[in-house]
């Protein structure tokens, strides 16, 4: 006697295993020499928080990085606001690299 797997069955089990599929870990790769513009530049489009040399923490998408100035869009906590940030105030970029 054959048996067969339903298709809501399978179904079920194909979502269920897509998400440990794509929880793949982004790589950080610190390049000798980098500067904290580059470190910036690289992750435009992605969300970041910045520790600023005040002991302030920032956080959100980088959106541009200008020589001395980096444009944080989407700021956590305060929904309508962007920041302009002077790069050679930051003092560390915390970036998000695994889910888990």
């Amino acid at each position: 006697m054959k048996r067969t797997i339903p298709a809501s069955i399978l179904f079920v089990l194909c979502c269920l295993a897509a998400p440990l599929a794509c929880a793949e870990e982004m790589k950080l790769e610190l390049k000798p020499g980098a500067t904290m513009k580059e470190v910036l530049a690289e992750q435009t489009g992605k969300r970041v928080a910045l520790r600023l040399a005040s002991g302030e923490e920032v956080e959100g998408t980088v959106t541009s990085v200008g020589n001395s100035l980096a444009h944080l869009s989407r700021l956590a906590g305060r929904d309508f606001y962007d920041a302009v940030v002077s790069i050679d105030q930051v003092s560390a970029v915390r970036i998000k690299v695994r889910d888990r």
